[in-house]
């Protein structure tokens, strides 16, 4: 038996013992390389960085627990750079069962930066409908969320006096694991003119780019890179910069084993 007939019959139990430990290791030894940040992804911090102090952010929470290894280091990222600019957020979400996860990283974050809640910050929470939502967030936001998530009436709340539609609004950002990132695009940017920053996982990001080409996203925060590309813009590296090594690490691996196991099959194929 020649070595590529070794090879084509190794114990897959190798393989996963490989793939464990280029995971395990660079987490372990808490491995990071430099990594110049993406162009879309700065555009995206750029136009957060140069809202006056003040402004209002809002940021809609799009995915749940399957895509939070992705996408929620770049919601806390991205709510890092808004509290130390001083920017108000209010959140909300399409995804119900994503929300605690918005209300865990924006609590932690303001904590943080000593910010108070309905003063600096809000949580609106989820309202049916997205369509019906997005559009009447361009008219009046209070014909959707009177209240806040915990029932206390907005008008009430110092941080929306004067915050009444997407005119108010100096940016929103959506987390996408989906396609509600479509739907903000085509119901508050072609209809309202909503000045917006989508954020998504990988396997969402390459759709949306035909927005940032249009110029209908004004930037565009990719996957895991994308993440670890913001936190690294706003000096506060992360889960996502330090999982980078190990993203990195398996996919260097999955080509070298997808190489070997298709040489090896043409070798063997060519000796019968």
């Amino acid at each position: 038996m020649n070595f590529w007939e070794r090879l084509g019959r190794i114990d897959r139990r190798i393989i996963y013992l490989v793939v464990f430990l280029g995971v395990i290791i660079p987490i372990l030894l808490k491995v990071t390389f430099k990594v110049e940040p993406m162009r879309e992804v700065k555009q995206a911090y750029e136009e957060v960085e140069k809202l006056p102090p003040g402004s209002a952010v809002m940021i809609s929470i799009d995915y749940d627990a399957s895509s939070m290894p992705e996408l929620q280091p770049m919601l806390v990222a991205i709510l890092e750079h808004c509290f130390k600019k001083d920017l108000k957020v209010i959140m909300l979400g399409h995804w119900p069962l994503g929300l605690p996860l918005g209300q865990i990283a924006l609590d932690k974050v303001a904590k943080k930066y000593g910010k108070v809640y309905g003063k600096d910050y809000v949580f609106l929470g989820f309202r049916p409908g997205v369509a019906a939502v997005m559009i009447n967030l361009g008219k009046e936001i209070r014909q959707v969320f009177n209240s806040d998530y915990k029932g206390t009436p907005i008008d009430s709340l110092p941080v929306m006096q004067n915050i009444h539609n997407y005119n108010d609004i100096g940016i929103l950002i959506g987390l996408e694991a989906g396609s509600t990132g479509d739907m903000w695009v085509q119901f508050a940017q072609a209809r309202y003119n909503a000045k917006i920053i989508l954020g998504a996982t990988a396997v969402v990001a390459p759709d949306l780019y035909p927005y940032l080409q249009a110029n209908q996203i004004v930037g565009l925060i990719g996957g895991l890179r994308g993440a670890a590309d913001y936190e690294s813009l706003v000096h506060v590296l992360g889960p996502a910069y330090l999982g980078m090594p190990a993203q990195t690490t398996i996919h260097v691996l999955v080509v070298i084993l997808i190489i070997l196991g298709n040489l090896g099959y043409f070798a063997t194929r060519r000796r019968k």
